[in-house]
């Protein structure tokens, strides 16, 4: 059963969808699976992902890219919910992504749906950052993502400092990254072609040459990504952040 849904109080909006990459094994886990399905008092950080996903009332549907040898997904009965389906990733973040998209498009989204891309491991995202997003992206008519500002001083160097960067205008990039179908297709597919390297939804984008929002969001919205960061979500989580 999906979560309760917040009241956004958001009228007249258009139709909104949610991608899941969730085809990565997460390495720098050092688990014996993909951490994604990893537990946080009881449940999958997958599940708390979504369950924080299913409180925003505006989001038609999530579309959850697995890889193709996903052999834990099928346990955990999210396709019995009916806002939840499933799609085949790749290898590479952006090959999962670009899969779900097409998925959605292939579904009947209309021209002018937007899509929300989240990391399947950042289960601490709030509904109300995801709602702060989608407003001011939807009320300047552009793409955008929600980030923080760098708060330490930035080093650059490797062994050793080379030098010290000015934190000055440098954000911490997160998910949700909000764009429109497709613009956001567009520009995953002639990233991949030219072989440009695509880290977030917001760097093909830019190839595009088009304007992406920064969204402050809050600091608590972590990716879950070394050991020690499961320890941090549980203690957010457990809080109810």
């Amino acid at each position: 059963m999906s979560a309760s849904k917040t009241n956004s109080g958001l009228d007249n909006l258009p139709e909104i969808y949610c991608v899941i990459p969730a085809a990565g094994v997460g390495k720098r886990m050092q688990a014996n699976q993909p951490k994604q399905y990893l537990t946080i008092s009881h449940k999958t950080v997958i599940e708390h992902t979504i369950s924080r996903l299913q409180t925003v009332a505006f989001i038609r549907q999530i579309m959850i890219a697995i890889h193709p040898n996903d052999d834990y997904f099928a346990d955990l009965k999210l396709t019995d919910q009916a806002d939840i389906h499933k799609v085949y990733g790749g290898d590479e973040r952006v090959n999962s992504v670009l899969a779900g998209l097409k998925a959605i498009a292939v579904n009947g989204a209309t021209p002018d749906a937007w899509v929300l891309v989240h990391d399947a491991a950042r289960p601490c995202v709030s509904a109300e950052d995801i709602e702060k997003l989608v407003t001011q992206c939807l009320a300047q008519n552009t793409g955008g993502i929600l980030a923080t500002p760098v708060r330490d001083t930035m080093k650059r160097g490797g062994d050793f400092i080379t030098c010290t960067e000015s934190r000055d205008n440098l954000w911490h990039a997160l998910t949700p990254q909000f764009f429109p179908l497709g613009q956001l297709i567009k520009a995953l597919e002639q990233a991949l072609v030219a072989g440009v390297s695509i880290t977030d939804e917001a760097s093909a984008i830019e190839t595009l040459q088009q304007p992406v929002l920064l969204v402050e969001g809050r600091s608590d919205n972590i990716k879950i990504t070394r050991p020690e960061d499961l320890a941090l979500a549980q203690f957010y989580l457990q809080r109810g952040i």
